[in-house]
């Protein structure tokens, strides 16, 4: 008997842990008050896969979305070695330092063998995760495109009504696809190295194209002279682009993360680039801009998801992919014969 009320009160408290994880209002009065423990918990309620919490984080971000007007949200990119977490580590303890609260959200790749992640950016960023003031987030890339998580979007959403000032993305910097995290910040930021064999690359269309800055990484040591050369090949590729549509024009600087060298000249870049994009109205119609880009790609991720939660759509998904193996259909045909079957 003693047993079975012990077992009892178990299971009791336990549901009871899990009715606070997703209390849509307890969760948003901790997020407001700057409880991190209530913003892990929406960070982790967003990114569930299970469509029971997908209405459930709608109700979250719906409160949450009109926290998102004061904040600036920079998204950091390169290739792998670039620096990125060393460089972001440097810059975050320079913003808290000046009392800015910041919010890295760091993508770490994922494996396409394992799907496993080793989600380590808390241990390359160890200095920055100590600060009361800074938020890390490691999330694992997943298939998304772009080096940035699924529910990346949402999360910037939760950061803001959380208090934080300046929101940091970190992407795994896998290519032209990275050119996704475009549509989620503000500022956009691209690490370059000095002898990496990519200074004339930038004369390409592609993801320089949309840089806000370019910024010549590690530029410190023997790595001084090359560095400047490099950042004159790049000021030469810049001017082979037509202006951007908002106005500005991108900028290329030297910085070394590990010497806390050109941090400051970097903040002071991106809070130009703030003046001049709220004068002349662009901030508030790129935000607006992105609000319909967000709702669009919820609508293509809704429209999956309720499709595979169908049993009668993966049975015919299965047995489509049978008659492709024994190519007794195209794969093209196939995906238009299995959608028209089931959308009538």
């Amino acid at each position: 008997m003693k047993n079975r009320l012990k077992n009892e009160a178990k299971r009791k408290a336990l549901q009871l842990k899990k009715e606070q994880l997703f209390n849509i209002e307890t969760l948003y009065n901790g997020l407001i008050s700057n409880d991190r423990a209530s913003l892990s918990k929406a960070i982790t309620l967003v990114e569930s896969s299970k469509l029971a919490h997908y209405e459930l984080a709608n109700q979250l971000l719906e409160k949450c979305i009109k926290h998102t007007n004061t904040t600036i949200r920079i998204g950091v990119t390169g290739v792998p070695g670039a620096g990125k977490s060393t460089f972001i580590e440097a810059f975050g303890k320079h913003l808290t330092t000046h009392g800015k609260k910041v919010a890295v959200l760091a993508v770490d790749p994922t494996s396409s063998l394992s799907s496993g992640s080793i989600l380590g950016d808390k241990t390359r960023m160890e200095t920055l995760a100590k600060d009361p003031l800074a938020f890390i987030r490691p999330s694992p890339a997943g298939t998304s495109l772009g080096g940035v998580t699924r529910k990346t979007r949402e999360t910037i959403v939760l950061c803001e009504a959380a208090g934080y000032d300046v929101i940091l993305v970190e992407t795994v910097g896998v290519g032209q696809s990275e050119t996704i995290v475009h549509s989620m910040v503000d500022f956009f930021l691209l690490l370059k190295l000095a002898g990496a064999g990519d200074e004339l690359q930038g004369i390409k269309r592609g993801i320089i194209e949309m840089a806000d800055a370019i910024v010549i990484n590690k530029a410190d040591g023997d790595n001084v002279k090359p560095s400047k050369l490099a950042k004159v090949e790049f000021e030469r590729a810049l001017h082979l682009y037509p202006p951007k549509e908002n106005g500005w024009l991108p900028k290329v600087l030297l910085a070394s993360s590990t010497e806390k060298q050109g941090i400051e000249d970097i903040w002071s870049l991106v809070n130009e680039f703030y003046k001049q994009m709220a004068t002349n109205g662009y901030l508030e119609d790129n935000r607006l801009k992105q609000l319909k880009q967000w709702f669009l790609q919820n609508v293509e991720n809704l429209l999956k998801a309720v499709y595979f939660e169908d049993k009668g759509f993966t049975s015919a998904v299965e047995e489509t992919l049978k008659q492709i193996e024994t190519k007794a259909i195209s794969p093209f045909r196939a995906a238009s014969k299995l959608v028209n079957s089931f959308h009538k």
